[in-house]
């Protein structure tokens, strides 16, 4: 979802502003997490912060301009779509209110399982209702989408946005 779908620009500079930090400073803090390979939940205790009770939403506005036409095109040709990511609940809600019209839209917290695991993979595949080597995968990170994903016999697309995408790609895997 994030950075595949969604430009989270706009809610990373807003955790930056609600945190009274200069969104250089939390951009550079969040580029070495990913460098390193560390969680970027960890930004919140690099910083000497605690992180904010509520963590800004993406709305229609952050979808990446080809995003809904991209999926329409995939659906015209007779295939099914399915959005899944590690992301809180709610998420089929607030991706509906975008007009993303997909086969099914699953979440890490309503699976119980994150990205990188296996298990999330197998739900995947579950959901997709074909077997894995007729899934393509998309994603922006080698860590959890790419890898994992081959793993599984799946096969992928490494799409070149967001940071994470960016500084992985120069990754051997």
């Amino acid at each position: 979802v994030g950075e595949t779908l969604i430009d989270e620009t706009r809610m990373w500079t807003d955790h930056a502003a609600r945190a009274g930090v200069t969104s250089l400073s939390f951009f550079a803090v969040l580029g070495a997490l990913i460098e390193r390979g560390d969680d970027h939940s960890g930004i919140w205790a690099e910083l000497g912060l605690r992180p904010p009770a509520e963590l800004t939403q993406t709305d229609p506005v952050d979808l990446y301009p080809d995003a809904i036409d991209c999926i329409e095109t995939i659906r015209a040709t007779g295939m099914r779509v399915g959005i899944a990511g590690n992301q809180p609940a709610g998420l089929a809600r607030r991706l509906s209110s975008m007009r993303l019209t997909v086969d099914f839209i699953a979440s890490s917290s309503e699976w119980g399982v994150k990205k990188p695991s296996r298990e999330f993979f197998a739900r995947v595949i579950d959901a997709a209702t074909v077997p894995e080597s007729e899934i393509l995968y998309v994603g922006d990170r080698l860590d959890n989408d790419i890898a994992p994903a081959n793993s599984m016999g799946i096969r992928t697309v490494f799409l070149m946005r967001g940071p994470w995408a960016h500084i992985q790609r120069h990754r051997p895997e």
